[in-house]
């Protein structure tokens, strides 16, 4: 028999954050499930899909016997919920699985299964590679990627976000071939060279255990899984495996036409003209001179046009560029600094979005986007 008296809002939050990765539908019931496990005075919770594992855990004072017991996810969360703050007390008989859950005002019965049917937690190698970095960068990092990840059933080496480690940096990379993130940080210190592809699920999960206010993340990857240590809670996911594209290659480097504008006035146009754009190409129009950019749209079959001028600085000759507005837009809105900066080379070559006011000495952010005719409409 195994008994303890927990939180009835510490373990809400912590099955909340549990039951994120449970999969919704699945060929192996027993993913529909929690593990309890209860050693000493701490339980121990973990959830998975088999591709994302998390544990994580409670310390408790009233607290008899030691085992474990797989418990319906979906039941349970909607057990918990309803009970508001009080101490609730679980019994639970490791032989007949039989769990009882006593609250201030009830008790309620569940059958529980088999902690052996619950997967194997993967392991990391001896040789992993290990490193330290602060919940800011990661959580950074992981914000200004995540939108551009591609989803490609044909290249799923695209569907993640690229850590590409070194002494010198840290690099998060994500691309769709239609726009590419490039976000460098300078101030996670490693002692060796490599890379690993974080899945779009993994990444999304991870970015609900980390805040800015989160000290510092233990992190550790092989060939096959990574392990990310956040406080009490930690996340185990499967690797996407194969050689991310040579990102640094399709980044244009001669780009002498620059425009400096205020990032949000220039996004809030975007998204205005784009509702004049034609719905199959979502074109706008870019025309750049010296002190102001006209941002326009058109769409010939409805007979509608917007048009708006902005003022800005542009150094480099005059340009009549298009982009698609839907992607301009995101890269616009996944900048954070005031100011951006446009470097463009030519309206056939991909342009590049920089933020004007970063601390080049801590971390810079480069997006790029692929232009489209003018005159496809």
């Amino acid at each position: 028999m195994l008994t303890f008296i927990v939180s009835s809002t510490e373990l809400y939050e912590k099955l909340q954050q549990l039951n994120k990765v449970v999969p919704s539908k699945s060929t192996l019931p027993i993913l529909g499930n929690f593990l309890f496990e209860l050693n000493n005075n701490t339980l121990t919770l973990t959830a998975t899909d088999t591709s994302n594992t998390i544990t994580t855990q409670l310390q408790l004072q009233n607290v008899e016997g030691t085992g474990s017991i797989c418990i319906d996810a979906k039941k349970l969360i909607d057990i918990i919920k309803e009970f508001g703050e009080q101490p609730i007390t679980f019994n639970i008989n490791e032989e007949n699985k039989n769990i009882e859950i006593t609250t201030q005002n009830g008790k309620y019965t569940l059958v529980g299964y088999d902690h052996n049917d619950f997967p194997q937690l993967p392991t990391l190698k001896k040789d992993a590679n290990r490193f330290i970095i602060s919940g800011e960068a990661l959580l950074a990092g992981i914000q200004k990627t995540f939108f551009a990840i591609a989803n490609d059933n044909l290249r799923p080496i695209m569907n993640g976000i690229y850590f590409d480690i070194s002494p010198t940096e840290i690099n998060f990379v994500s691309t769709d071939a239609h726009k590419l993130v490039r976000y460098k940080r300078f101030d996670v210190k490693v002692d060796f060279t490599n890379s690993f592809i974080l899945s779009q699920k993994s990444a999304a999960l991870l970015k609900t255990m980390i805040d800015k206010n989160t000290a510092e993340v233990h992190v550790s990857f092989d060939k096959q899984n990574a392990h990310f240590e956040v406080n009490d809670t930690h996340l185990i996911c499967r690797l996407i495996e194969g050689v991310y594209p040579a990102y640094n290659s399709v980044i244009p480097v001669d780009n002498p036409n620059k425009l400096t504008i205020d990032r949000v006035e220039f996004m809030n146009s975007i998204k205005r003209v784009s509702i004049f754009s034609n719905p199959a190409t979502n074109l706008v129009r870019l025309q750049l001179n010296a002190n102001q950019i006209t941002v326009s749209a058109q769409d010939y079959d409805l007979a509608t046009s917007g048009i708006e001028v902005l003022p800005c600085s542009y150094e480099g000759k005059n340009m009549d560029i298009g982009f698609k507005s839907s992607f301009l837009h995101e890269i616009l809105a996944n900048h954070t600094s005031t100011n951006i900066i446009m470097e463009l080379s030519d309206p056939t070559r991909a342009g590049l979005v920089l933020a004007a006011d970063e601390d080049h000495t801590i971390e810079h952010t480069l997006m790029l986007i692929m232009p489209m005719k003018i005159n496809t409409e």
